[in-house]
């Protein structure tokens, strides 16, 4: 037990420098700062949710006392509660079949477990970066002129500061930059956090702290009625007001799940390829390097989830049924 409150006492530890190392103004800060949440996720999936919950509360309370409120709760909503939540779903399982033995002579067979699908994960990983991205912008004011008007004045100090002689043209620079901040901000929540799951299951898994096999990521999908939600989002986009915002945050976070399933599809899709490995690499290099071309990601995520493509080809690829005598 001293063991156990050990590890969450240092994982918490771990998570609470990462996040205060902002204050520093460092380039690497940043750096440590999206990687916050990894200690306590690796503690939430190799030691279970409650270790990484007490872990996200003493880090919290000690945050608290030396930083103040804010950045207790800054760090309890957007570290602790996805490291604890989505620890517990990695590990979340439950019985498909009934506990049979193999054969009368032999002890009884493991119950067959069926694990959290990783879609759902997924879903539950663009949830966390719109709720983050929305409660960190409503820190800036409660309508959506406070927050465009105060982003503006904060883009506009860092341009001045950096370029005193600023014309007019950076004022439209400012104002595309402000229009697009909210998306960015949850694009960039969403690929830390499923960076961050990610890297914590897979030194779990080096470790033989992983309590689960590993799932098979190009079965990733959402589920369907995500499609519904994206589709209501987008049409409150052009309503106007903090709601137009929240739909903005709301369609980027959705859209990034997409986009994650279409380099499902993508695996999938490419098996068949001899060079398989060259052109998953170039396209990988060509996202990270110029970012736009997720695009196609996106779409290819979307049109699986309409037409079924991954279905459809992983059922040609089966061999025919055997003829019947």
């Amino acid at each position: 037990m001293m063991a156990f409150g050990l590890i969450a006492l240092i994982a918490g530890a771990a998570s609470a420098l990462m996040f205060a190392s902002i204050v520093s103004g460092a380039l690497i800060s940043l750096v440590l700062f999206y990687l916050a949440p990894l200690p306590l996720m690796v503690a939430a999936i190799g030691w279970g949710p409650l270790c990484a919950s007490l872990g996200g509360i003493a880090a919290a309370i000690g945050l608290g006392a030396l930083f103040g409120l804010p950045y207790c709760i800054a760090f309890a909503v957007t570290v602790a509660l996805p490291a604890w939540w989505l620890g517990h779903l990695v590990l979340l399982s439950r019985q498909v079949g009934p506990v049979t033995p193999d054969a009368a002579t032999e002890p009884a067979a493991g119950p067959e477990l069926e694990w959290y699908p990783v879609g759902r994960i997924l879903l539950w990983i663009a949830r966390f970066a719109a709720l983050t991205t929305i409660a960190a912008l409503l820190t800036l004011g409660t309508d959506a002129d406070t927050i465009i008007g105060t982003l503006r004045r904060g883009l506009m100090r860092i341009l001045r500061a950096t370029d005193p002689q600023a014309s007019g043209e950076a004022d439209q620079f400012v104002d595309a930059l402000v229009r697009i901040a909210p998306a960015a901000a949850t694009i960039v929540a969403m690929m830390t956090l499923t960076l961050n799951l990610w890297l914590s299951a897979r030194v779990t898994a080096t470790s033989g702290r992983l309590r689960r096999p590993w799932p098979d990521l190009m079965t990733a999908e959402l589920p369907p009625m995500t499609l519904v939600a994206l589709c209501i989002a987008l049409a409150f986009c052009f309503t106007g007001g903090l709601l137009a915002i929240v739909a903005q945050i709301t369609t980027a976070a959705l859209m990034m799940g997409y986009a994650l399933t279409g380099f499902a599809v993508l695996h999938t899709l490419t098996l068949a390829l001899k060079s398989r490995t060259f052109w998953l690499g170039s396209t990988y290099a060509v996202v990270v390097v110029f970012g736009w071309p997720v695009i196609a990601m996106v779409i290819l995520g979307l049109a699986d989830a309409v037409f079924g493509f991954r279905e459809r080809f992983l059922r040609s690829r089966q061999p025919p049924p055997l003829p019947t005598p």
